[in-house]
């Protein structure tokens, strides 16, 4: 049996981020500089290292995104537990706003009148917002494609897509499709991810700006 280690509260994030980096060096895994918080951050969520190998950033993928954050962009989710996950305080000190409609009841009307989902009903009405929006996608394939089809249809384009959605049906063919776009963007390929994934690339992106990172 292994020796429990007694680690204080206040520290044990940073002995796990501790712990992660020695294991990612003893898989011989090196990430890259500017990926390196994001990755971390989800293996931490998620105690997988398969992300090591399976988040894709597009080029400048994490640069784009602090910039976006620091113009003021909101952030659109399509679960509230990734919104419930979103550090929103750090993300209003510049000027952004989370928001998650999939709970409301007009998007549960239109849903079911269009025999369309809830989440491609939010997607719509994110579409509306008058700013840039960062998308954090971790539950809805339905999500991805429709912002897929409003992308190719030229009818609107997201700043930026977080596609983590977990599951097996048509997950990972979303997920391609908005690899396939030219849109910025953070994807974990294959059938992992989740709201708890997507908040966690948020929020590594947002702490990072909180310590002044560069």
């Amino acid at each position: 049996m292994q020796e429990i280690e007694f680690v204080l509260p206040e520290e044990i994030e940073k002995r796990s981020f501790e712990i992660i980096t020695a294991e990612l060096k003893e898989r011989n895994i090196l990430l890259k500089p500017e990926q390196e918080m994001v990755t971390k951050r989800v293996i931490h969520t998620s105690a997988d290292f398969d992300y090591a190998e399976t988040l894709t950033f597009s080029q400048g993928a994490v640069e784009k995104a602090r910039e976006l954050i620091q113009k003021g962009a909101d952030i659109v989710t399509d679960t509230n537990m990734a919104l419930a996950g979103i550090n929103k305080n750090v993300l209003a000190r510049f000027g952004g706003e989370a928001h998650c409609f999939m709970a409301e009841k007009k998007v549960g009307e239109l849903a079911k009148l269009n025999h369309s989902t809830r989440a491609t009903v939010s997607m719509e009405m994110a579409a509306k917002i008058e700013k840039p929006v960062i998308f954090a996608i971790g539950n809805a394939p339905t999500a991805l494609l429709k912002l897929y089809e409003m992308i190719k249809e030229g009818t609107y384009y997201p700043a930026f897509i977080i596609g983590v959605p977990v599951g097996f049906v048509n997950v990972v063919q979303a997920k391609e499709m908005i690899l396939s776009t030219e849109i910025p963007s953070i994807i974990n390929r294959g059938r992992k991810g989740g709201s708890n994934v997507a908040a966690a690339i948020v929020n590594a992106i947002l702490y990072d700006l909180e310590r002044g990172g560069s």
